[in-house]
């Protein structure tokens, strides 16, 4: 079997589990894919299959888009829900702050300052990848260190926010926003920048991707669907063919 198949992940699914129970139902060895999605995280994920592996470089240099969710007042050391936390902003309540929660939700539809700090994170900007990442600095994952407590040092890394829109207050303490992106940003490091810039620290609660250049979400297929297909020996019909959109890419340079 080669081509590609959208999988709108489902959360608590790792990347490679989608991959694994994709290769299983498809008995097609080789299977991989483009743009890895936290666990807890959902939206839309390429998976390669057979011949189609070799194309995987063409699609990893894309932009991406999500809709995240980040709660205000409480900072993680993995910088989302996952995570252990780190600071209470709320107890500090009392204290007195810059923006108070009890008065976020009025405050971020009026206050220019706020407004200005979201645009401040637009344009190319640098980033500095989490300990709790993926990513290897002397053939070390980052993460592997940052489980036994160890922090080093890591470089910022210049990525590209092309947009990057508040979309809502859901409670005084939770907004939502959306964001396309280069390669490579972690959006789970920006809520966290903007929550500290908002003097409240914040982690991300829920993250979805509904685009991966040149896919949308529209375009995706849910796990249960898929199973189904593969019980009825459909699976085949919803591959598309690399060479399709090949050139799509090539001639927007990624």
């Amino acid at each position: 079997m080669d081509g590609i198949i959208l999988v709108n992940k489902p959360k608590d699914w790792t990347s490679f589990d989608v991959c694994a129970k994709l290769r299983n139902l498809s008995r097609t060895k080789k299977v991989g894919h483009s743009g890895t999605l936290d666990p807890f995280a959902t939206g839309i994920l390429p998976v390669f299959f057979g011949k189609a592996t070799k194309s995987i470089k063409y699609f990893l240099e894309g932009d991406k888009g999500y809709v995240a969710e980040m709660r205000l007042g409480i900072s993680t050391d993995t910088m989302d829900c996952t995570g252990r936390p780190i600071s209470n902003f709320q107890s500090l309540e009392k204290l007195g702050t810059r923006f108070p929660i009890s008065n976020f939700k009025s405050l971020i539809s009026n206050d220019k300052a706020i407004k200005g700090i979201f645009e401040k994170y637009t344009g190319k900007i640098k980033q500095k990848p989490p300990m709790f990442s993926a990513k290897k600095v002397n053939g070390k994952k980052l993460y592997e260190l940052a489980r036994k407590g160890i922090e080093i040092e890591r470089e910022d890394k210049e990525i590209t926010i092309h947009s990057l829109k508040l979309l809502e207050i859901i409670e005084p303490d939770k907004v939502s926003f959306e964001v396309i992106c280069s390669k490579g940003t972690y959006v789970r490091v920006l809520a966290s920048d903007i929550g500290d810039d908002l003097g409240r620290g914040a982690h991300l609660t829920k993250l979805e991707r509904f685009y991966s250049h040149p896919f949308h979400i529209s375009q995706a297929l849910t796990m249960e669907h898929l199973i189904n297909l593969a019980k009825i020996g459909e699976l085949e019909s919803v591959l598309l063919k690399p060479e399709d959109f090949i050139a799509i890419l090539v001639k927007n340079n990624y």
